[in-house]
């Protein structure tokens, strides 16, 4: 079956010419008219569709696409230069974990699994700051599909040895406390206290596990520190075997832990990766590979064939966390359209670097889109409206 030629459009090109960009493909075969979802086979053997094919209109699809290449992020392309302005003034912000500079706006549309635009380096591996979550959460939903974790409300004490979960408080924390951000957890963890990442307050009170939310990389990197201690196995290796060469993704993405994350399990030197890229580290993967991940979440957790992830855990990731209805999981969730005023109610999204990382989920229209570097939510809110508004049937 032939493959169809994608363009590449580029911020360059974009400036060079004084009328749209068209988003064009040719040569392509009819979609099939089954109702069996396609698949992509592995590495580069992914097929596109004309947008018309998929009920697109190419002329609008291309405005998203010519919108988000001029709306590039301010973020320095230095990603340690941007850590450091980041979190200026704050205690224990050294960077601890790998870096690399980021590359030029780009993304990939997907349409009942086909490409229907792509532009940009997106075969380019960069670092995706929190989108990581997105990817932890996920390997704790596989071991809770096996049985490794035998309960969401069970006490991460009684799977992790040491001192992480000794004190009182910490020891009725839940994987569900850690899973929403709720666990509170007090301490420090490969040098950094909990208190470097206290965004609703350095110096307030703690409250009961499960009573309050708050975003926390510390807390974060402890799930996947607890899950190391379930899966007694590194996670990239875990990630490697049971997602990301199941779904044909490439062998290009890396995930990275910290100098100061190192541990033994089972007498063998091992480290414990981070859930984002906050004070360096994290996983790092190009556009492409996200869009296979994405579109495995579109499908419920299933493969062609095979059942990776159960859909009774994609339901639960993405039931809103009572006290933030627009998080589930570590994945974030539009409820009452409050993420992303443009997308449905049913989308849900992986996000990173103050939404200049994304991978967007829309149930609704059969899409998934993954857009790197523009220009934080007000400019990606207004590239899925113009996305959406190529949608004819």
């Amino acid at each position: 079956m032939p493959m169809c030629a994608v363009p590449r459009l580029s911020v360059n090109t974009m400036h060079r010419a004084c009328v749209p960009i068209a988003v064009l493909l040719v040569g392509c075969d009819p979609v099939s008219t089954t109702n069996t979802p396609y698949y992509p086979r592995p590495a580069e053997i992914w097929e596109s569709r004309e947008p018309a094919e998929v009920g697109m209109d190419a002329a609008r699809l291309n405005e998203a696409i010519v919108y988000a290449n001029a709306h590039e992020t301010q973020l320095s392309p230095d990603a340690a230069v941007w850590l450091a302005e980041r979190f200026a003034g704050i205690p224990h912000q050294e960077i601890v974990g790998p870096t690399k500079p980021r590359g030029g706006v780009n993304g990939i549309v997907l349409r009942h699994g086909y490409i229907v635009a792509e532009w940009g380096e997106t075969r380019r591996v960069d670092m995706n700051f929190s989108v990581t979550k997105s990817y932890l959460s996920t390997l704790a939903g596989l071991a809770h599909d096996r049985g490794y974790i035998r309960s969401l409300d069970d006490s991460v004490a009684r799977y992790v040895q040491g001192e992480m979960f000794e004190t009182p408080h910490n020891a009725g924390i839940t994987w569900r406390h850690l899973l929403q951000q709720t666990s509170e957890w007090e301490g420090t963890l490969f040098g950094k206290p909990d208190t470097a990442d206290r965004r609703e307050g350095i110096n307030r009170t703690l409250n009961r596990p499960g009573t309050f939310w708050e975003y926390n990389d510390v807390r974060v990197n402890l799930l996947a520190y607890s899950l190391l201690h379930v899966w007694r196995s590194a996670l990239p290796i875990v990630l490697r075997d049971e997602i990301m060469r199941p779904i044909g993704a490439s062998t290009t993405w890396r995930w990275h832990g910290y100098e100061t994350s190192w541990t033994h399990m089972d007498g063998v030197r091992v480290q414990s990766v981070s859930g984002g890229g906050h004070w360096g580290g994290g996983l790092w993967a190009s556009t492409r590979d996200h869009a296979r991940f994405g579109y495995l979440m579109l499908r419920r957790g299933r493969w062609g064939d095979r059942r990776i992830l159960s859909e009774e855990w994609i339901e639960r990731a993405t039931t809103p966390v009572d006290i933030q209805p627009n998080y589930g999981f570590m994945w974030w969730l539009n409820t009452d359209q409050g993420q992303f005023a443009a997308a449905p109610e049913s989308s849900f999204f992986a996000l990173g670097a103050g939404s200049t990382s994304v991978i967007w989920i829309d149930p609704e229209h059969d899409l998934v889109a993954v857009t790197r570097w523009i220009d934080g939510n007000e400019h990606v809110n207004e590239f899925m409206r113009l996305v959406l508004a190529s949608i004819r049937d």
